[in-house]
């Protein structure tokens, strides 16, 4: 498993955004890079520091994806068939993890990675305690009985929005099915995600 090695406030404000929309991210209200120096600004980006920017801010944006899985996800998606940004994005919403954290069952991403590594999530009624297993359309996803009585769980499942069109979601029987692959037009980012850059990154 990897591990995440520094506090995810301070990945946005290093990143000059507040990755995961919360409006405790200190970047809201103090918007310069971390560390000694910091107070001095965000200095003006080469090419390719967007590059590694918009990189940086997909792979960070779902959690705990170490370089080589996101480099891997990356070479999967320029082997498919269409648009490779858009396959990116496929590959990262079909993660285990994401589709939990899409459910609305959990408030974070680095939750739902707990989530199912604690083996409280089924696939097609067979327990997966892998957070980057990958969904085929068509697969159901549902909570374990003993995970529905958690009350963080029933908390967060009604106070989570609507989930996107590309999941339908069950609230009674806490269960999903992954409807159709989204475009990156369906995913309800908190910020702007560039993937055509993250592929302008690794095809250099």
């Amino acid at each position: 498993m990897s591990k995440r090695v520094n506090r995810k406030f301070k990945i946005s404000r290093r990143l000059g955004e507040a990755v995961w929309g919360s409006q405790k991210d200190p970047v809201v209200s103090r918007n310069s890079p971390p560390g000694q120096h910091g107070a001095s600004g965000y200095k003006k980006p080469t090419d390719y520091g967007i590059q590694l920017s918009a990189k940086q801010k997909l792979k960070k944006y779902y959690g705990d994806i170490t370089e080589k899985q996101f480099r891997n996800i990356y070479k999967n998606a320029s082997r498919k068939r269409g648009d490779t940004a858009q396959n990116i994005i496929g590959m990262l919403e079909s993660r285990l993890d994401a589709f939990i954290y899409r459910m609305g069952i959990v408030s974070t991403i680095f939750a739902a990675r707990q989530f199912v590594s604690h083996k409280h999530v089924m696939v097609n009624g067979r327990k997966v305690n892998i957070a980057s297993y990958r969904l085929s359309v068509g697969d159901v996803v549902s909570v374990v009985e003993k995970a529905k009585s958690f009350a963080i769980v029933q908390q967060n499942v009604e106070s989570s929005g609507a989930c996107p069109d590309y999941l339908q979601f069950d609230k009674d029987s806490m269960s999903a099915t992954y409807v159709r692959v989204p475009a990156i037009s369906d995913v309800p980012y908190p910020v702007v995600m560039q993937p055509n850059l993250v592929v302008e990154f690794y095809s250099r």
